[in-house]
């Protein structure tokens, strides 16, 4: 029970690094339907962002999240403008093909030696880790990285949650995202609300790699946004995707459920992803929080 209760704690950590991953998926596809999959690889651009502005005159930690933000916003607003935008009236299948070469491109640039390059790095301690006993009697204990990574995360939903439903910019975004012909015959400017998405997406790929750096302290490569990329991705599908609290929702179950994998076997939690994927969406074809949605042929 001890081992149980302390995994679970570990999968929920996972969770939060794949929900604001799985939050940038959704929030695209509910406004173009497109899946972004360059999206996985500004997470990773993230990451690096993250370590490079840590390891140079110890940048505090606030303003290495707010940096690693702000280069993830900067980037998905120019994929979306030169990669994207042009494509906006092509067949849907031009934009998918696009999505998988700029994620290819990112990759494979950011692998040249004069980038990134290809070795492995260990991200600095920007914060001590301390850890916290939460029950004496079973040994179940927290870090403060653990805490840190949840309270970010809560205060980064709440202030999704705010501009969606409170703010101009938001009814804007869940009216294009209803119909776009009929938002921009009432004035809205569908190019702008499609850009900003993209900029929150980024910043909260950004917020994401920040936060695995933190927590895991190591970067493999500059692939190493592939497999949480393609989880959240997948945790997005199992939640409902377009549904915000569908891709926080599949993201918790999609960490926790990978870590009792990895605890039987290391080579169970990769699998793991895909069995639940099929899993529900045999049960329920739109994801656990998804919107029937009637289409007209």
């Amino acid at each position: 029970m001890d081992y149980l209760l302390q995994q679970l704690l570990n999968g929920i950590q996972l969770g939060t690094v794949y929900a604001l991953i799985a939050l940038g998926y959704t929030m695209v596809y509910g406004i173009i339907r497109l899946i972004n999959f360059a999206h996985a690889d500004i997470f990773m651009i993230g990451v690096y962002t993250s370590f490079f502005t840590a390891t140079w005159k110890k940048i505090p930690f606030p303003v290495v999240i707010i940096i690693s933000m702000a280069v993830c916003a900067a980037l998905g607003v120019l994929m979306e403008l030169l990669a994207y935008r042009p494509l906006r009236h092509k067949p849907r299948l031009s934009a998918l093909i696009t999505a998988l070469g700029v994620s290819l491109f990112l990759e494979n640039f950011a692998a040249l030696p004069f980038i990134f390059g290809p070795e492995y790095r260990n991200f600095p301690e920007l914060i001590r880790m301390k850890r916290y006993v939460l029950w004496e009697a079973h040994d179940l204990a927290v870090s403060n990285i653990f805490l840190l990574n949840l309270g970010i995360v809560a205060v980064l939903l709440l202030g999704l949650f705010y501009l969606i439903h409170k703010t101009m910019i938001g009814k804007q975004m869940r009216a294009v995202s209803y119909d776009k012909v009929t938002a921009s015959l009432l004035g809205i400017h569908v190019d702008r609300v499609v850009s900003f998405t993209f900029l929150l997406g980024g910043a909260l790929a950004g917020a994401s790699g920040m936060l695995y750096g933190l927590t895991y302290r190591s970067i493999q490569s500059p692939y190493l946004g592939i497999w949480p990329g393609w989880k959240a991705f997948i945790a997005a599908v199992i939640g409902g995707i377009g549904s915000i609290p569908g891709a926080v929702l599949g993201s918790y179950l999609m960490g926790i459920s990978e870590v009792y994998a990895n605890s039987i076997d290391s080579t169970l939690g990769f699998g793991m992803a895909f069995v639940i994927l099929i899993i529900v969406l045999i049960v329920r074809p739109r994801g656990l929080l998804g919107e029937k949605i009637q289409e007209k042929i």
